[in-house]
């Protein structure tokens, strides 16, 4: 029976535990939420709610780490895994892609990698598509460790990808590994949050004896010398290994399985003093992305401040103006608005807002969504079907090992190579065919597009930093930083150039505009460009005609006089 109190308390001498105000025995429950027993205080869970409703509201993530094995034809599975398991950020190793860049693996998810060898370690971080744009900095540091720093409303969250090297390997080269690790926790402000995931290559053993401040005693046989560096490790960042802290089954438990041997090597780590936001972590069974290891999954809650949502952008679709009936019926619409008028009104800001207002009733408003993932086009039905039917054989292999059900799970690995070879095949001689076509040409414009954007690792810049490199994300502390850097250098006395005297200006008339150099210069434009700050395109003025020209050879006129 699980006797839970409501009144928590973080007890500093052992992270990750609560104790209660008076007198509280620690216990953990068997579902891997912290249980303790104490005297029950007065309001109980609603008087914490509220109170944590005034303080904000809280984010909840879910952040795991894999070793993928290879990242060659699996980033698209990757990725329906992520979106079937809700998995937020997930950290992977042993990837095998050479070169530094990011790259979208379908449904919306993103992939950062780092890597110089084709044929081992490599390593990447996965973000879910509502998290690619609040990235702020990525730094690359080997092909066994990187880290990425993004902004979840307010709250500086840093994620480090890392790879150990194995048992066998050279001293000097765990070493290296140890010591590039270390300088990117220092690298790290104290304030910021901190998640590792990573294939240490190391067991840390059942029990906590000695180093109840870093870990708990939920870890899996005995430990290793690769093992007590990761604890080692934990000691001088002041960090927690967060699975050994939730008493799961040893299936749960697990995250390597070859042949006979199963046991823990993959870990998540975080801050000691940010234990308290972790409230489960385990490994996830039944997936067949990679073949001997499994994902471990933790779940971690942000408290954030309220922010305003930001509106989706919705856009007007001009480019619907290319058809002769919609273009008909905008300039039929636009004459009603102006009460039967044919001219348009000498005014700027009367026109312009009509004409905004005409073609959003027209033409209509985007839906602001994201497109349809280009990149993942061949991901069909006979693939995915592929899949679940390796998922379902490697489920069984893992139940059942015998020598039957290894051969069928084999047998269906490779059948997915094949079904997802062959989908990529068709999909790109379908697209060959089409490139004779104008669509076709316009469709390959646009996966060049995108493979550009998703290539790169920050998509806007959304935050500063202030002198000593701390990340400012308020309004407030933003444009004070901003004040001090042009009062420096407005302030700062450069060399100047010496003038020339006594040149004479030219004074002479200007001629004014006239229509028919409005009506040669609206030809010459291209149509299907991006809009201005006033949100009316070229095409609109084409489908105006001799209005158009009128007014804007008038507009120009007026502008020109003022100048003079």
């Amino acid at each position: 029976m699980r006797i839970v109190s409501t009144n928590f308390i973080p007890d500093r001498s052992r992270p990750g535990l609560t104790t209660t105000a008076i007198g509280a025995v620690d216990l953990q429950g068997a579902g891997g939420n912290w249980a303790t027993v104490g005297q029950r205080s007065r309001g109980g869970r609603r008087v914490r709610r509220q109170r944590e409703k005034r303080k904000g509201k809280s984010v909840g993530l879910r952040i795991g780490t894999l070793n993928v094995g290879t990242m060659t034809g699996k980033g698209r599975e990757l990725a329906d895994v992520m979106e079937r398991r809700k998995v937020d950020i997930l950290c992977v190793q042993e990837t095998r892609w050479k070169g530094s860049k990011a790259r979208s693996i379908g449904a919306g998810f993103k992939l950062f990698y780092y890597g110089v060898d084709s044929k081992r370690n490599g390593v990447g971080v996965v973000l879910k598509e509502e998290f690619v744009r609040n990235v702020l900095e990525v730094k690359r540091v080997s092909d066994r460790v990187m880290s990425l720093k993004l902004e979840v409303e307010g709250v500086m969250l840093n994620v480090v990808s890392g790879y150990a090297p194995q048992v066998g390997c050279e001293l000097e080269e765990k070493e290296r590994f140890w010591s590039e690790l270390d300088e990117v926790m220092e690298s790290i402000p104290t304030g910021e949050r901190v998640v590792i995931g990573a294939d240490f290559n190391g067991h840390v053993g059942e029990g906590n004896t000695g180093d109840e401040e870093v870990m708990g005693k939920f870890g899996v046989k005995e430990r290793n010398l690769e093992g007590q560096m990761v604890v080692d490790f934990a000691k001088r960042m002041d960090m927690g290994v967060v699975n050994t802290y939730f008493q799961k089954r040893e299936e749960h438990r697990v995250t390597y399985k070859s042949g006979g041997r199963s046991t823990q090597v993959d870990y998540i780590l975080c801050r000691r003093g940010n234990l308290k936001e972790i409230s489960d972590c385990k490994v996830v069974v039944g997936e067949s992305v990679a073949r001997q290891h499994r994902m471990v999954v933790c779940r971690m809650t942000l408290m954030v401040c309220k922010k305003k949502r930001s509106e989706i952008e919705k856009k007007t679709k001009w480019w619907k103006l290319k058809k002769e009936e919609c273009c008909e019926e905008f300039r039929q619409k636009l004459r009603q608005a102006l009460g039967g008028q044919v001219v348009l009104p000498d005014d700027w800001e009367t026109t312009a807002e009509v004409i905004r207002e005409t073609g959003r009733k027209v033409l209509g408003v985007s839906s602001g969504r994201r497109k349809e993932d280009k990149e993942t086009w061949w991901w069909n039905e006979e693939v995915q079907d592929s899949i679940q039917r390796k998922r379902l054989a490697k489920k069984k292999w893992d139940m059942d090992r015998t020598e039957e059900n290894r051969q069928e799970y084999k047998e269906l690995q490779r059948r997915v190579k094949r079904e997802v070879s062959k989908a990529k095949q068709k999909a790109y001689d379908e697209l060959y065919t089409r490139l004779d076509t104008r669509e076709g040409e316009k469709d390959l414009y646009r996966l060049a597009r995108q493979r550009d954007r998703d290539g790169k690792d920050v998509q806007q810049v959304r935050v500063i930093k202030d002198r000593d490199g701390r990340v400012l994300t308020s309004e407030e502390s933003v444009q004070r930083r901003w004040k001090e850097y042009f009062e420096e250098l407005m302030n700062e006395e450069n060399e100047r150039e010496k003038r020339v005297e006594g040149v004479n200006s030219v004074e002479q008339k200007v001629d004014k505009i006239r229509k028919d150099e409005v009506r040669k210069a609206l030809k010459r434009m291209k149509s299907g460009k991006a809009v201005g700050p006033d949100d009316i395109p070229v095409e609109v003025w084409k489908c105006l005609g001799e209005a158009a020209v009128e007014f804007l050879a008038s507009l120009f006129n007026r502008v020109l006089e003022k100048l003079q």
